[in-house]
Parts: structure tokens; C-alpha cells; sequence
């Protein structure tokens, strides 16, 4: 049996452009679209609209669900989270009630992993430090062995939604070796995704280039540090689309600074960095934006996912991605 045509009420940052109109007639067809613009605070304007709200759809920058916001929505049902990680939005008085949480988390993996192939296999080929024009008198580093996409090791840090994506990706490229670490990971699960499980040093130690995917939590904090990036070999390369602090900023620069490794860094510890952090500045680092998320275009990926799982959800389906309260507590 399904739930009918439910109320849908739709909160995060105003002014995000996530939804355009054809969306808006999407979310019609499901059931009643209580508010076109987003709320951005559970403030009075709000209480109308939670009173009725039986499906609250979140993106960046909606306010946490806490309980006083849960007591005034006391039909809700299904938040579903048009973004990745929820962390910040959910509240323990979530789980004391029977509402469903969904997270797009699946669908912002995409891009992220994307990004990260991208970036290993330029790394690999030495695109971001070898910038310039054409000039033949770099012929001569042809049989330099620290360039090229052939016999390189790549080691996953974290079998997450986008670690996984990572490595299904590299699949294309069967003269990759991929390794993993990930303390939850069995070695015939491994083996199944088609890698080879190491522990985490031992992973250092061979990979050509070290892809972060791990969540943040207190024991991930500096998860590569000291000894895992003296392990890493010479002109290798760490890549960060994780979170900052998964990586010991103090223990790296020295490997930088020398020029003994290279790094693509989409998140920094802090975030964003200083104007005169020396990171800015090093030709073996790469600095972006934390774009390698969902950008752009990519946003309608996000804007479909959270539309079927409203879908879902009005006619008793299973969710796409669910979270739950122990799954949360691994998430990014």
C-alpha cells in the first residue's frame, strides 16, 4: 500500500539554485510542494510549513534536525538529503522517531571518483609538475621511470562509496595495480572488488600514488602520518578528496618541501588554507577548491537521486541509500 500524495517541504542554503522548475513540476507529480523557496532556518515562517510536511528534502545548508524542529513536524517521515555526508544535519532525536533518512551520497560519489582517476592517472604521467610548452629538449626525460600509467601502483585508503567507485573505475586500466586498506574490509572481500588487501604501511611502502577515501572520524584523524609518508617511495603521490585532517599537514610538508613527494589535495587541514600557507606555492602540490564533488552539472545527478527516493518512500519501496544511525557513525 502506498502513502499517497505526500507534503513535500524542501530546506537548505536560499539561494542555492539545486531545484529548477522542471524539477519543481517533478516533485509536483509526487505529491504537494509546500514551498518553492527553501527554508533556511526553522525560524516561525517555517512552523506552517513543518506542520504539514510529511517529506522534508535537505541539501547544503539545512539546519540540523534537532527536536525541537522534530516537534513542530510531527507527520515527517522521510528526510531525503540531496547532498552528501548528513552528518551535520542529523541529531540523536532523529532515531527516536521512525523517519527514514536518505542520503545522496551514492550519487555525489560519482564526480568525486571521477576526479580521482583524473588526478592518479596524471599524476602517474607527471602532467601537473611538468608544466609548459612544447620544448624538444624534453625528450630527454622519455626514459625517466618516475613518469608513466604503466606497472604503477595505486593504494586505496578506504573501501567507502567513492573508494569503491575508485577502484571499479581503475578496472579500464588492467596494467594498474590496485591495492587496499581498510581495517572493515576481509581479504576475500578484497579479492571480489579485485584488489589486493595490505595493512597500511605495507600499502605506503609500494604505492606509487596513495588515494585517501576514509571517513573522518576520531580515529582517522592524521590517519597518514609520519610513518606512512616516510614509507611512501620517492616521488610518489598523495591525493586527498577525503577530509583534511586524515592527513598529518605537519608531518607532509618537510616530504614536500623537499620535493620527495607530490600531492593533488582537494581538502587541506585547515580549510580553507591561509594566504601564506607554502603549500600554495610548491610546483609538486595541487591545490583545488574541494570541487571534486558534485558541481555544475553534476547537480542533477543529486536532484534525481533525492527525487526517486521521495519516490520510494510514497509507495513503501526501499530506499536507495539509507542511513542509519550505525551507518552514519561510519560515513564521512
Amino acid at each position: 500500500m502506498s502513502r499517497g500524495q505526500p507534503n513535500i517541504a524542501i530546506a537548505h542554503w536560499p539561494g542555492l539554485e539545486l531545484f529548477g522548475n522542471a524539477d519543481l513540476d517533478r516533485f509536483r507529480a509526487l505529491g504537494t510542494l509546500l514551498n518553492t523557496e527553501p527554508i533556511g532556518a526553522w525560524d516561525d515562517q517555517a512552523n506552517a510549513l513543518l506542520a504539514d510536511a510529511e517529506v522534508v528534502v535537505g541539501h547544503w545548508g539545512c539546519p540540523p534536525l534537532d527536536a525541537a524542529m522534530l516537534d513542530r513536524a510531527p507527520r515527517l517521515g522521510l528526510f531525503a538529503y540531496a547532498a552528501g555526508t548528513v552528518k551535520m544535519t542529523l541529531t540523536d532525536a532523529v532515531w527516536d522517531r521512525s523517519i527514514r533518512v536518505t542520503s545522496g551520497a551514492n550519487a555525489n560519489a560519482e564526480p568525486v571518483a571521477e576526479f580521482t582517476l583524473a588526478a592518479i592517472l596524471f599524476a602517474n604521467k607527471g602532467v601537473l609538475w611538468r608544466r609548459g610548452p612544447a620544448d624538444f629538449s624534453a625528450l630527454s626525460d622519455m626514459g625517466d621511470r618516475q613518469w608513466g600509467n604503466y606497472g604503477r601502483t595505486v593504494g586505496i585508503v578506504g573501501a567507502s562509496l567513492i573508494g569503491r567507485r575508485v577502484v571499479e573505475l581503475l578496472r579500464a586500466f588492467p596494467h594498474l595495480k590496485v591495492t587496499l586498506y581498510d581495517p572493515y574490509v576481509t581479504s576475500e572481500e578484497a579479492a571480489s572488488l579485485g584488489v589486493e588487501k595490505l595493512e597500511l604501511d605495507e600499502l605506503c611502502a609500494g604505492a606509487d600514488v596513495l588515494s585517501i577515501h576514509a571517513p573522518a572520524l576520531p580515529e582517522t584523524m592524521h590517519l597518514i602520518g609520519p610513518a606512512q609518508l616516510a614509507a611512501l617511495p620517492d616521488g610518489a603521490t598523495v591525493i586527498n578528496t577525503a577530509r583534511g585532517p586524515l592527513i598529518d599537514h605537519e608531518a607532509l610538508m618537510p616530504h614536500l618541501a623537499s620535493g620527495r613527494l607530490h600531492a593533488i589535495l582537494d581538502v587541506t587541514d585547515p580549510e580553507p588554507l591561509p594566504e601564506d600557507s607554502p603549500l600554495l606555492d610548491m610546483p609538486n602540490v595541487w591545490i583545488s577548491p574541494h570541487l571534486a564533488g558534485s558541481q555544475g552539472t553534476e547537480l542533477a545527478r543529486m536532484t534525481d537521486n533525492v527525487i526517486e527516493e521521495v519516490r520510494r518512500w510514497s509507495v513503501r519501496e526501499q530506499a536507495l541509500n539509507e542511513v542509519t544511525r550505525d551507518r552514519l557513525a561510519t560515513m564521512a
